[in-house]
């Protein structure tokens, strides 16, 4: 119970939604991911197809400032693009989101504070649509089909997500190569 007040309390005062007057003024919040990509010089360093058996679920892209992953410093960006291929529930998304924490010994109290924020960013996926996650100065911006969704803007929350495809404890390590062209630049 205590536990429970203790991330009510996080979220109401850490992870607060932002109103369209707050993303226009928050340069954070570039507006699309095309614009984002162009303004910040982003570079390709790979990308992939996840797929289960013979049925294809989305593809993926990795770009960054120095087209090299991990960021050499706090100060580049990266963004990671997914492109739905079928249809995908919202809770869906956070159940394997959570599924993958837990592949990667995340401890529970560590992504616990994030579900409620993502449960009102993530929308359900219709295949076509594509969810983004931009790193611009240690704040998380999500874009549903290039549109700004909302952020997050503990620093290490960025890190936590991408390490569901980009970490060697992946459950995927194979969309890992890919995305990294095949090689490890750790």
């Amino acid at each position: 119970m205590f536990y429970k007040l203790i991330v009510s309390i996080f979220v109401l005062f850490f992870i607060q939604p932002i109103s369209a007057e707050q993303a226009s003024e928050d340069k954070s919040a570039i507006g699309t991911t095309q614009q984002a990509s162009e303004l910040l010089k982003l570079k390709d360093v790979g990308e992939a197809t996840f797929s289960v058996l013979f049925w294809d679920i989305y593809t993926s892209k990795l770009k960054t400032s120095t087209g090299k992953y991990p960021l050499e410093n706090a100060e580049d960006n990266l963004l990671f693009q997914i492109h739905y291929l079928r249809d995908i529930k919202s809770e869906d998304l956070i159940l394997r989101t959570i599924e993958q924490w837990q592949h990667l010994g995340v401890p529970e109290d560590k992504y616990q504070a994030y579900l409620p924020r993502l449960n009102t960013l993530w929308p359900d996926i219709k295949k076509g649509d594509s969810l983004a996650l931009l790193i611009n100065n240690h704040t998380s911006v999500f874009y549903f089909n290039d549109s700004y969704l909302g952020e997050i803007t503990q620093a290490e929350f960025g890190q936590q997500f991408l390490d569901i495809w980009l970490s060697e404890k992946t459950s995927q390590p194979k969309l890992r190569l890919e995305l990294l062209k095949g090689k490890s630049n750790e």
